[in-house]
């Protein structure tokens, strides 16, 4: 098995050594929830014995339900049977003995999230990474504390200069670093949009969503201005969504038949590469540079009333302008993804009694372009880290990609 992972840089970092107990030993709290949450389903499956893929992914799948901001009450209860269960397996492989007083105290995790919040209001993540920040400033080992304090004042009195009417050029260079990890989760964070995104997600067969609705993110530089709707060969699918949104208006090209009672469609938008939403940043093709944060996930409702989620990759952000009342023009703020084929083994990582999966494996070929390729930007309902998985037999080799969800402030799925 050959795969290779394509990590956004927000989400940190861990030891390159994790092949031997020297690398696992030295992982900070944080480093070890990156670890189990993204990579260890793909980099262990094919080592592990039917029981072990039982534990790792009833494990996981506790964890994608325990580090979010937002716990779902009912959540609590699945995540108790799983640890139940998780213990119960490790009792029948490896016996008694192994059950150490850590699995018997994560038998009480639920009940304490469910009387004081989820986990997040009281974890270590944060603090431990800011200790690793703190440890790696320059200090004379000797004075540490007065030396970080002098540090953090002087950083203060810079960000006062930079931020004051006083046009100071050239101290934007000395703003304050990203933040990664479990740290990022804090920024640039409120409850609107969580509030906004718990709607959309939650209502998808109910959802008027158009893309015109109050946009408070921003689209992000570098961007192109008035570039034809025919240049991206997507004019037919403006129309079409269009036409879909708003089933009570007739939308269509310019100099076409029956235009009187039709409204008649701009052929400009504004193509963007980037676009912040509340405090994730997804990227797109149009930045080749930032690739990596273009892998995005969106629900789709289906003719029989199925919800199912589908993986795409952002081509391109755009702001398109139209009037859909003949007054006035309205901005709509949208998004061209190309959505990725399924395959008949799209569980390969899952157990099959229980239809549980973590890690879902699809095509590496595109669906067709289709008027689904074009959604509000609302609905992008979170990124995923992509995996190159490679399944090879005596005769020949095939390339998959393995999608492992990354979850906004709380569970996806």
């Amino acid at each position: 098995m050959h795969y290779l992972f394509l990590v956004f840089t927000d989400l940190g970092r861990i030891s390159e050594k994790i092949y031997c107990g020297e690398g696992f030993s030295n992982f900070t709290a944080d480093q070890c929830r990156i670890f189990i949450s993204i990579y260890a389903t793909v980099v262990l499956w094919e080592y592990l014995e039917e029981v072990d893929r039982k534990i790792l992914t009833y494990f996981v799948r506790i964890c994608h339900l325990f580090v979010n901001r937002i716990l779902e009450t009912k959540s609590l209860d699945e995540i108790h049977k799983k640890i139940v269960d998780v213990v119960t397996l490790i009792e029948k492989k490896y016996g008694r003995n192994v059950i150490t007083p850590n699995l018997h105290l994560s038998l009480h995790l639920s009940a304490c999230s469910h009387n004081f919040g989820p986990l997040y209001a009281f974890w270590y993540f944060s603090f431990e990474r800011m200790n690793g920040i703190l440890g790696s400033l320059p200090n004379s080992h000797q004075q540490i504390e007065p030396e970080l304090m002098r540090r953090l004042i002087n950083d203060n009195r810079i960000n006062e200069m930079i931020y004051t009417e006083n046009n100071s050029k050239g101290l934007e260079i000395l703003n304050i670093r990203q933040s990664v990890g479990s740290l990022s989760e804090i920024d640039q964070f409120g409850h609107d949009e969580i509030r906004r995104f718990w709607m959309y997600s939650r209502t998808i067969q109910e959802s008027t969503i158009s893309g015109k609705e109050p946009f408070l993110d921003e689209m992000l530089k570098p961007f192109s201005e008035n570039i034809p709707l025919s240049a991206d060969g997507i004019l037919d699918l403006m129309i079409a969504y269009y036409n879909d949104t708003y089933e009570n208006l007739k939308f269509q090209k310019l100099f076409e038949t029956d235009s009187l009672n039709s409204i008649i469609i701009p052929l400009k938008i504004n193509k963007y590469c980037r676009c912040r939403i509340g405090s994730k940043i997804f990227s797109s093709t149009f930045s080749p540079r930032h690739q990596k944060s273009s892998y995005i996930l969106a629900k789709f409702a289906s003719e029989d009333d199925s919800i199912d989620i589908y993986p795409g990759q952002i081509q391109f952000f755009f702001v398109h302008e139209i009037s859909t009342n003949r007054i006035n023009m309205e901005n709509h703020y949208l998004a061209y993804v190309r959505w990725y084929k399924k395959i008949k083994n799209q569980f390969y990582f899952g157990i099959n009694q229980e239809q549980m999966c973590n890690v879902e494996l699809w095509d590496t070929e595109f669906y067709p372009k289709s008027r689904d390729c074009i959604i509000p930007v609302q609905h992008i309902l979170g990124r995923f880290v992509l995996v190159k998985y490679k399944i090879s037999d005596r005769k020949n080799a095939k390339e998959y990609l393995a999608v492992n969800p990354i979850n906004r402030k709380y569970n996806l799925r």
